[in-house]
């Protein structure tokens, strides 16, 4: 029972995180099932590729409806955001000049009900600094009547020489490695308590059945003895 529940507290604790959040990203560009919301990385490398999550879940799943992505930048230094990417009708048309041949539809394709507005960056430079303003434009369809919602999302992009791990990642990964460490330790010593006890149960079953057996000897000799001295 308590090498399960360490098993189980092993698994969840190590569980890479990456992997959740590629399960999370696969089923919300499907569009069915379930969605989740993650927040966006906010850094990246020069001269690399990047992309920027916007994920807008509907409230209600079973309702149809349709949306239009639109994407704006700021960049650092500037007061207005500029037009940079639109989404609808399944096509994609990029807006900025500052971004031709440099942006990549990553979110939810051939549906009208996106959930996923995802766009990728190529060959990014420094210039591409600032803050993105994600909005879904979604009509919810219902029976009688329509309503209109539209959800913004802001990204604050920082582009660095190099990728640089922050405090809470290298934490993070040093607790794993001291749980993954306690635990084998904690196995390792449950282990041997457990040999022991078999040892020791073990031996006291072989003292008791010496015993038993001495005393049937012993009984088995007196009553030799008996039937000896009758005749």
């Amino acid at each position: 029972s308590e090498l399960r529940v360490a098993h189980r507290w092993l698994r969840n604790m190590l569980r890479p995180q990456w992997e959740l959040q590629g399960a999370v990203k696969v089923t919300a560009a499907r569009g069915h099932g379930a969605c989740v919301e993650l927040d966006s990385a906010t850094e990246a490398v020069v001269n690399e590729g990047f992309k920027m999550d916007c994920i807008s879940c509907k409230t209600r799943g079973e309702v149809p409806a349709t949306a239009v992505v639109k994407w704006s930048f700021k960049a650092s230094g500037e007061s207005n955001y500029s037009d940079l990417y639109i989404y609808k009708n399944m096509q994609g048309e990029i807006l900025d000049p500052r971004f031709f041949g440099r942006l990549v539809w990553n979110g939810n394709k051939d549906t009208l009900d996106l959930q996923d507005g995802s766009l990728y960056i190529l060959n990014v430079t420094y210039n591409d600094t600032g803050t993105y303003e994600c909005t879904f434009e979604r009509l919810l369809i219902y029976t009688k009547y329509q309503h209109e919602v539209n959800r913004p999302k802001y990204i604050n992009l920082t582009v660095v020489p190099q990728y640089t791990r922050g405090m809470a990642s290298i934490l993070s990964e040093v607790m794993m490695y001291v749980s993954i460490i306690g635990l084998q330790l904690w196995l390792v010593v449950e282990m041997i308590y457990c040999y022991r006890k078999i040892s020791a149960a073990g031996e006291e079953a072989l003292r008791e059945n010496e015993a038993e057996y001495l005393a049937i000897a012993s009984e088995s000799k007196e009553s030799c003895a008996g039937v000896q001295v009758a005749e």
